[in-house]
């Protein structure tokens, strides 16, 4: 997969951020929750014209140009947030935190601003000169689309379902259009064209003659999605106050972050059950049987979302903005780390295996048979 040029006209305007809010952090009016909001929806409201004025063409083009363009400048402003809120810098974003939305300064809400202000913003960048360049930017456009609304299933229903929900202001209403539009970029991800595969009929066939274990990296992550499996199920036991002394000793020993009222970590492990559980055995079935196209893009949504969302579980489980009882212990740190880096790191390799050798994905060729016996 060739990667697209960033794009520097975005990248030059979102940087526009600091000296924006640094000035705006300095206006009195913005003291008050409505007056953060309705400066936030003019500043953005702004940034969309002058994109459009300075980009009609790649507009017109892919109207997602814009949609990356506005993301792109949200993604520096919550970077700016996510650096403030660990004291590497000062005097930008204390108003937003303070009279926006307080929950960004859990220690849940800096790690998604880390997420969105470094891997969105660079993939914002890399579509953005995609779409300019007249390039694909479908399987980068798949990996974000899984990072961003697994950010959003898990953020928005913590705001409300947490200790921060009597902290909801009116910015919290800016969320609406920060959800249905990536659900309208979603689907015109999903309706562009396929990059063309080198795959021949003979390479097909061939492929999709191999069992299980003729394949050996298949029957790897077959083996880890079954595992990934169990400890998905183990951890929505365990958020679900399971009484089983193996959930009793995890949540106290080893994963304590999972009791923490702000309520992210028990949304996050019920997504996983509800959602990550279902998708292993499908993935798992797919490995198996050749023929499933579904798996390539789905893959790529899947490792966007268990990247994000891992990211964010794992370092608000040791951020120092969780309170004490609520950290990993230090005894237990090591497993715990080990363990969530791989239920990380999995789904980025399936996506890896499924874009570099899509053969056993593909259709049978017209006429053929594809072979679906059970290995012995």
């Amino acid at each position: 997969m060739d990667t697209p040029p960033l794009a520097g006209k975005i990248a030059a305007l979102s940087l526009g951020a600091l000296p924006v809010f640094y000035a705006l952090n300095h206006v009195s009016v913005l003291s008050h929750p409505l007056g953060v909001a309705l400066m936030s929806t003019l500043i953005l409201g702004l940034f969309f014209v002058a994109i459009y004025s300075l980009s009609r063409g790649e507009i017109y083009y892919d109207p997602l140009y814009a949609v990356f363009a506005v993301f792109a400048f949200t993604s520096v402003v919550d970077l700016l947030i996510a650096l403030q809120e660990d004291g590497y810098m000062i005097g930008f974003m204390e108003f937003y935190t303070k009279e926006g939305e307080p929950f960004l300064r859990t220690a849940h809400g800096i790690f998604i601003c880390y997420w969105d202000g470094t891997v969105h913003y660079l993939l914002y960048l890399a579509m953005a000169g995609a779409i300019r360049r007249r390039k694909r930017y479908r399987n980068l456009g798949l990996y974000w689309l899984g990072s961003f609304v697994m950010s959003i299933l898990v953020f928005l229903p913590g705001n409300i379902l947490g200790k921060y929900s009597s902290e909801i202001r009116p910015t919290f209403f800016l969320t609406i259009p920060y959800v249905l539009v990536p659900c309208w970029a979603g689907l015109k991800v999903f309706n562009q064209s396929r990059a063309p595969t080198r795959c021949t009929p003979n390479m097909v066939q061939e492929e999709q003659r191999k069992g299980l274990l003729q394949r050996p990296a298949d029957l790897a992550l077959v083996i880890y999605l079954i595992l990934a499996g169990f400890f998905t199920l183990f951890r929505g036991l365990v958020v679900l106050d399971c009484p089983t002394d193996a959930c009793f000793v995890y949540i106290y020993q080893y994963e304590p972050y999972l009791r923490d009222p702000v309520a992210y970590p028990k949304v996050q492990m019920l997504i996983y059950m509800f959602y990550a559980l279902p998708f292993y055995g499908l993935a798992a079935y797919a490995l198996i049987f050749p023929g499933c196209s579904w798996l390539p893009d789905w893959a790529l949504v899947f490792a966007g979302a268990i990247g994000q969302a891992q990211f964010s579980h794992m370092g608000a489980s040791m951020h120092l903005r969780t309170p004490f009882t609520y950290r990993v212990p230090e005894d237990t740190w090591a497993c715990f780390f080990l363990c969530n880096l791989m239920y990380a790191l999995g789904p980025h390799l399936l996506a890896y295996r499924c874009l570099l050798w899509p053969a056993f994905f593909l259709h049978p060729p017209p006429g053929s048979q594809a072979p679906h016996k059970k290995q012995h």
